[in-house]
């Protein structure tokens, strides 16, 4: 198969079928055949016949560092670490007794400002704004009695941060960016992207404020960003402000994946603005005021794939922006390649013809490559997991360390449909729908490896062997987890495919059904008739023949589980530990959001409560497991946009 890309127009000659064909779509006829979707084949095996040919320009002389850049970079590191060392030194000395740290104290770290080249210009103008990864910017949204309404005490302990500090009367202030921050140097990221699969140029923060980076006790490097905290260069047209109703989502999200064992971003705190933000929610000229809020969120990074696409767009010399950004990210965020021997013998055979050799201890930058596309499929098989619909999976939403990035119009299934997409812009062609979800991951990853191949960074093998790790990875993942949600220690496909096709046709709750599929025995001496009681509550409005396709199921399930031999309880403990009670349905995100835009937070905190343990019984809580209620699927609840 061979591929055929450029960082601007990305074109595919197809030849065999999908990733999502090998764990989805072929026992799932109601899954659409989008015309967005690229099909492409990886297999769980490193030594498949990936093969690509680039029509990216040649790389300019502009891509190399000099040497002097490369002794400033030595430089600047060494006394980075000599000045983290003596702010600990101090740090230690200003502790609490409860061994956190003020606002005050906090360990200040802007390696990013420090190390790649910024914008000369400090101005919000929207604009284009070249040869620079950043602009320092000051957030300016307005602010009338701002009020801190939720905040997470496990973000703080990350910071080292004394959660008495949330008490503070300023705090809303600081986190509004009303207040300037001690330490901090603000500024909005530049980056570009590919949207619904066409390259849409400059995108970047238009209304995310970076804050700076804070260095932990554990030399952990956390960077703080405002969303929504007002306009930058990269605003475009838009007023670089957000509204409490997507700030709700972003924040309970973030925390609620975190509690799932996803890799995510994190947030801080949400503090109300006390102004008012004007939004056409449906993009239906319908304009409304909504409240307007502040997300702090947590990142050890926010640079995405776009971050880089935008430099290779531009050539010339923005092309060594790309080796500089690969450069700094590969010292901070993945300093065990930088660190890489001969004698690890990393290298792999192609598997094509020729019997091409990779060899990724020869050239760090294909090892981060492939390092990435493993962490990003890897995220997608957990997506897949739990039902997340991530909703909007362009390149700049993409995060280089594998992380759940930029909350939308996301959602978590409810019945079990492979063509969900949580996006009303996304309906026309369900490009972004949760069965293609792992196909757009690796179209992604095609972007991304495109542009170090155009900045000369990696070359086709390479990025051949970094797409087919990522199908290999995906694979092995998914067939992982869904083994583990079934209680069994092998893979078994014919069970595993039947039993998706099964959840499709009866429309069955996703989260609810894995939950429930615990409680089935391991005793093939139990009546046909009473095989389906365990899965009563969850199997709904089903007639005879679609009870007969189920107890057909359920009794080779069983004889799978005997021939396991693990008992009835260790496979329930362990089934319940993989597959969640609760997790954050967009019904119960609107709860919270009405009572909240009424002034009322509290259902806000308690939700935040009950996804922090969303493998445990809870009693008292099961209402947050219910079905959708009948208003749950009015338009601006199960099916949003991305106007925010």
């Amino acid at each position: 198969m061979r591929f055929h890309f450029s960082p601007k127009t990305p074109l595919f000659s197809l030849s065999s079928s999908s990733i999502t064909s090998l764990c989805l779509r072929p026992f799932l006829p109601s899954a659409p055949k989008s015309p967005f979707y690229p099909s492409l084949a990886c297999h769980a095996s490193t030594g498949g016949n990936l093969r690509m040919d680039s029509t990216s320009p040649d790389p300019s002389s502009s891509s190399s560092v000099s040497v002097d850049s490369v002794a400033d970079g030595l430089k600047n590191q060494s006394l980075r670490e000599h000045d983290i060392s003596n702010n600990n030194n101090m740090n230690n000395e200003n502790k609490k007794n409860n061994g956190k740290l003020s606002l005050e104290d906090l360990n200040w770290d802007h390696s990013f400002v420090r190390e790649l080249p910024g914008d000369p210009r400090s101005d919000s103008i929207p604009r284009q704004v070249f040869h620079a990864c950043y602009t320092k910017v000051l957030p300016s949204a307005e602010v009338e009695n701002p009020k801190l309404v939720a905040w997470s005490d496990s973000v703080a302990d990350l910071l080292d941060l004394d959660p008495k500090e949330f008490e503070r009367p300023d705090f809303p202030l600081k986190f509004s960016g009303a207040s300037p921050l001690a330490g901090a140097v603000p500024y909005a990221q530049c980056y570009g992207g590919h949207q619904f699969g066409t390259w849409a140029g400059q995108l970047g923060d238009g209304r995310a404020i970076t804050l700076g980076e804070i260095m932990n006790s554990k030399l952990e490097r956390w960077e703080l960003q405002l969303k929504g905290a007002g306009k930058t260069p990269y605003s475009r047209f838009a007023d670089g402000l957000a509204v409490l109703r997507s700030s709700i989502r972003e924040y309970l999200c973030s925390e609620a994946m975190h509690f799932l064992g996803i890799p995510t971003t994190r947030a801080l705190c949400l503090v109300t603005t006390g102004k008012f933000v004007t939004r056409d929610m449906f993009y239906d000229g319908n304009l409304k005021d909504e409240p307007g809020a502040v997300v702090c969120r947590v990142s050890q990074s926010f640079l995405r794939f776009g971050s880089f696409q935008i430099h290779a767009s531009r050539g010339g010399e923005d092309l060594g922006i790309v080796r500089s950004l690969a450069d700094y990210a590969i010292r901070h965020h993945f300093p065990h390649i930088e660190n890489m021997s001969k004698s690890e013998s990393l290298s792999f055979s192609t598997g094509d013809n020729d019997q091409s050799v990779v060899d990724l201890t020869s050239n760090k930058y294909a090892a981060w490559t492939v390092e990435i596309a493993e962490r990003t499929a890897s995220l997608v098989a957990r997506w897949q997991g739990v039902g997340f619909t991530h909703g909007v999976l362009n390149t700049d939403n993409m995060s280089i360390l594998g992380l759940t990035i930029d909350y939308g119009p996301f959602g978590f299934l409810d019945a079990f449909d492979p063509s969900y997409t949580p996006n009303v812009t996304d309906l026309p062609g369900r490009r972004y729908c949760f069965a293609n979800q792992p196909d757009i991951g690796l179209w992604n990853i095609a972007q991304f490896a495109s542009t170090l191949m155009t900045a000369n960074l990696i070359s086709d093998q390479e990025a051949n062997y970094a797409m087919e790790r990522y199908g290999a990875k995906f694979m092995d993942d998914y067939q992982a987890i869904l083994s583990q949600k079934v209680g069994l220690q092998k893979y078994n496909k014919q069970l595993v495919n039947k039993l998706l096709s099964n959840l499709a046709v009866d429309k069955v709750d996703y989260t609810n059904f894995f939950r429930a599929l615990s409680n089935i025995k391991a005793d093939p001496s139990i009546p046909g008739d009473e095989l389906l009681v365990p899965l009563k509550a969850v199997l709904l409005d089903i007639g005879k023949e679609r009870k007969e396709a189920w107890t057909s199921w359920v009794q080779s399930y069983i004889q799978e589980l005997v021939a396991s031999g693990i008992s009835d309880e260790e496979r329930k403990a362990s089934m319940n530990s993989v597959n969640p009670k609760y997790v954050l349905r967009n019904y119960l995100c609107q709860s919270a959001i009405d009572a909240a835009e009424m002034g009322d937070f509290e259902e806000v905190r308690r939700l935040l409560k009950v996804m922090e343990r969303p493998y445990d019984e809870q009693p008292r809580m099961e209402k947050y497991a219910r079905l959708p209620p009948a208003w749950a699927y009015r338009p601006g609840v199960c099916m949003l946009s991305c106007s925010s």
